[in-house]
């Protein structure tokens, strides 16, 4: 039978591939499709297809040696490409400022370690040493087992960061079973460590992510890696999404004669001054310094709304749009991955993008979605090392970020007055940057959004 094998590791992963026309397609080529899940395989009953086969993965937990392994190939993936701004502050986050645990002694002798051998050399072999450790985990071994049922003639990992389904990746190259991996975000090769494993095969953004992976993994050949586009925006062309402009005002009881200024929150982790950017422009329309338009506030999928209580207080004129995405378990390593959205959530994310007449966020992804909806986009960065806010001006240096200040694409407000001015500004004249947004969205998404999973498709065949 000519069988796939794909890998959906999280809910960001079943959001743009089970979400999107992939599987759809994926039924158009294949005769069977079998699911590797990293999350529990009840997220998947809507899935009516006879060619879907569901495999739940069992849940990993490193042993010691592993971990030490994957430590080493990671942090000296970051040593040797410590000139990139962004893989800098991953590195410098990573290392132990103090001593206070078994754990972090050895991360500093990693550290240490990885100051000498840093070599791409190096790199592979540290990445060599951790999957031979895989030999003496029970769970590998059920996955060489299981691979071996199945046969598939393709492992497709949808994802190439979670280390918790590596010894799936090693299970595939012991029983020669070819593999591929789509690199799942526009930051994740110059800002972050190293991949889960070594794939034969990559499919990628754009000629620019192609550049930047040929950069970073030298032994990649130039024929293995394949211009896709992404999946994660095709729902955004997709007739079950679209939503009526009259309905998504009365959902969210909006003034429809009021035009919309839509805030996307980051995670708390990184966009730490959310809170006080949507209460500096919560505050500027109530004192009609800005345009008196409906405020709708979008939080992290990663979060509840602890961090908003006050501001929903003192602010009862914003809207607010939590997230629906379901916890599916909390037994896991890495709990946060075991979210997963609702058909309405996307449906209610597309109804922000087409109708909205601004978005501000902080240096998000969220910037690509709305400008694919040719709307204006403002970055709030008021911290700086300087003046006792998060430094959150820092993600501007970073190599994904740079490029899309640089391109004009953007308005970067660096204190209260210059938000204010943008948003007006920007409420007023919504097309002055608009050949800059389509220039930018040429460069970082290289293939239309209509067909990405075809692509894909496609191109998984020929693997």
């Amino acid at each position: 039978m000519n069988r796939i094998g794909v890998v959906i590791a999280d809910g960001v992963g079943f959001r743009n591939f089970i979400m999107s026309d992939f599987i759809n397609q994926l039924e158009n080529s294949f005769d069977e499709i079998i699911i590797y899940s990293g999350l529990p395989i009840d997220v998947f009953k809507d899935l009516d297809s006879e060619k879907v086969k569901l495999r739940e993965l069992a849940i990993y937990k490193e042993s010691k040696k592993s971990w030490v392994y994957r430590k080493l190939k990671e942090v000296a993936h970051m040593k040797l490409h410590i000139s990139f701004f962004g893989i800098k502050c991953s590195y410098d986050n990573g290392n132990p400022k103090k001593i206070n645990s078994k754990r972090t002694l050895l991360t500093k002798i990693v550290y240490l370690l990885t100051n000498v051998f840093h070599s791409e050399q190096n790199v592979v072999f540290f990445e060599k040493l951790q999957y031979k450790s895989f030999s003496q985990s029970t769970i590998f071994n059920g996955y060489k087992k299981m691979l071996k049922e199945d046969s598939p003639k393709h492992l497709f990992f949808t994802h190439q960061r979670p280390f918790n389904i590596a010894p799936l990746l090693g299970a595939a190259k012991l029983n020669n079973i070819s593999s591929s991996s789509f690199i799942f975000s526009w930051d994740n090769l110059a800002s972050k460590g190293r991949m889960l494993g070594e794939f034969d095969h990559y499919l990628v953004w754009s000629e620019l992510m192609k550049k930047e992976l040929l950069y970073f993994y030298p032994k990649t050949s130039l024929n293995n890696v394949s211009v896709v586009g992404t999946p994660q925006f095709e729902p955004y062309v997709m007739d079950k999404y679209e939503v009526d402009k009259e309905a998504f005002y009365k959902k969210f009881d909006l003034d429809i004669n009021k035009k919309i200024i839509y805030y996307s929150c980051g995670d708390v982790s990184t966009s730490r001054l959310d809170p006080l950017y949507i209460k500096t422009i919560a505050k500027a329309i109530k004192e009609n310094k800005i345009l008196d338009s409906n405020f709708i506030v979008r939080t992290s999928p990663a979060e509840n709304e602890t961090r908003f209580v006050d501001l929903k207080k003192e602010y009862p004129s914003i809207i607010w749009n939590f997230p629906d995405w379901k916890l599916t378990r909390v037994n896991h390593t890495e709990t946060w991955s075991q979210r997963v959205p609702a058909i309405q959530d996307l449906k209610d994310l597309r109804g922000l993008l087409s109708y909205s007449d601004v978005n501000i966020n902080m240096c998000s992804t969220m910037s690509l979605d709305i400008m694919l909806f040719d709307k204006p986009v403002i970055n709030s960065v008021f911290g700086n090392k300087n003046n006792g806010l998060y430094n959150d001006q820092k993600y501007l240096n970073y190599v994904h970020y740079d490029k899309v200040v640089n391109s004009g694409a953007v308005v970067v407000a660096k204190n209260e007055a210059e938000l204010i001015s943008a948003i007006n500004i920007e409420l007023k004249t919504p097309q002055i940057r608009a050949n800059q947004r389509r220039e930018l969205l040429k460069l970082e998404i290289g293939k239309p959004l209509q067909g990405t999973s075809k692509r894909i498709v496609e191109e998984l065949k020929e693997f």
